[in-house]
């Protein structure tokens, strides 16, 4: 049974406003490079650059999944693109000014965190949950077809205009939602076992905070989530510089950055249609979810150990594209498995999950600087400690995982 239009054109419209959510945040690790050689930063200062957009984002997740159920997932999700549009609009004005640079990146960081949670509060009362995997998979593809699109243009922008494009696309994205997007008044209320399958309403009744922290089935969720942002973030903020500092990769051969975003979007969509037709066809929900986490957090991390081994450019980004697309996996993987451990309540679980694991974007921007710096000019560390913690995420994930409700 395919879904209604009014679901389709809800994941529509919120994978959109992913996809610009991603772009933007893609955008400065590209626009960094020349605007080092014009505002003259040392390698610290852009790690703080960097970082200052996982203060904003940290800070407004659980804030996100509280204000949709208060206020309405439309509301809440136009003010959150408005911002961090605003945000991306105002960067090269700020920019001669590190102070007003890192508090608009901050504010970036505010928006943006306010819009996942939402989202999660949106599909979780309007989308069948026999379209919650593709559903899930389509919102992270999208935003990684925007890390894409960025990736491939940016680099032929002068860098004022790469923030000035984007900043535009989410306020023109604000428009088409405010017309398109109807918020029902009544959340849709129905049992995983009536034929619609619909997921039951976000509900906050008779449960109180620390049960979202006692339980090891949300914890395995909480940790696969921190290490998978753990070597996320490292490619994302710093795959740019190092091509450019370590391979000699020049501004036109910059766009090889997307390569790596685009292994991710193809392997993303094909994981969430693998991972419904393994459960259509009677493997578990559990088997499932341990599976495409266990490959979406071990299979990066060795190919991030290969990568750093590699002096060539193609073979580097061959090998970077890989692990970066079996990364992808995890949308279907432990991303998808809220709903099963927290029905009625996944966007308040995602949002705590999205908050810890917002910590990667807080340290490894300084902490990436700081042991480049201390290793000469070597980034092994880097890359070995963003694989360790890959591999103990799975270990943790597929040893303490649930897909049976806790809360």
């Amino acid at each position: 049974m395919s879904a209604p239009p009014s679901v389709t054109r809800t994941i529509a419209l919120c994978s959109i406003a992913n996809l610009i959510n991603a772009a933007d945040r893609i955008i400065m690790p590209i626009a960094i490079v020349p605007m080092t050689d014009e505002f003259k930063w040392n390698l610290h200062w852009q790690g703080w650059i960097l970082s200052s957009f996982a203060f904003g984002y940290i800070s407004s997740q659980i804030l996100g999944s509280g204000a949709a159920r208060k206020y309405g997932g439309k509301r809440v999700l136009t003010c959150a693109v408005f911002l961090w549009s605003l945000s991306t609009l105002l960067t090269p004005v700020v920019a001669p000014s590190l102070v007003l640079l890192i508090l608009s990146r901050t504010l970036l960081g505010f928006g943006e965190g306010l819009g996942l949670p939402t989202v999660y509060h949106i599909f979780a009362n309007n989308v069948p949950i026999e379209e919650r995997s593709k559903a899930f998979s389509y919102l992270v593809s999208f935003g990684t077809i925007g890390q894409t699109i960025a990736s491939l243009v940016c680099p032929h922008f002068p860098w004022p205009w790469m923030f000035y494009v984007f900043g535009i696309m989410g306020m023109l994205w604000v428009i088409l939602w405010l017309i398109f997007y109807k918020e029902t008044t009544e959340p849709l209320v129905l049992s995983m076992e009536e034929e619609t399958g619909f997921f039951p309403k976000v509900s906050m009744t008779g449960v109180q905070w620390v049960a979202f922290f006692k339980s090891w089935p949300l914890w395995s969720i909480y940790i696969a989530h921190f290490a998978m942002n753990w070597s996320n973030y490292v490619i994302m903020h710093w795959l740019p510089t190092y091509l450019s500092r370590n391979l000699g990769a020049s501004n036109e051969s910059m766009s090889l950055t997307a390569v790596p975003y685009i292994a991710n979007v193809l392997v993303g969509i094909a994981a969430g249609h693998c991972a419904d037709f393994l459960i259509r066809h009677r493997s578990t929900v559990l088997s499932v979810r341990r599976l495409m986490t266990a490959v979406g957090l071990v299979g990066p991390g060795v190919f991030i150990l290969f990568f750093s081994g590699v002096q060539h450019l193609p073979l580097a980004v061959i090998l970077i594209s890989i692990s970066m697309g079996l990364c992808a996996t995890n949308s279907a993987g432990h991303l998808s498995n809220h709903s099963e451990v927290a029905p009625h309540h996944s966007g308040v679980t995602f949002a705590i999950s999205n908050t810890l694991a917002t910590i990667p974007g807080i340290v490894c921007g300084p902490l990436t600087a700081e042991l480049v710096t201390q290793s000469h000019g070597r980034w092994y560390p880097v890359f070995i400690i963003a694989a360790l913690i890959n591999f103990v995420g799975a270990i943790i994930y597929c040893s303490h995982s649930s897909a049976a409700p806790v809360l």
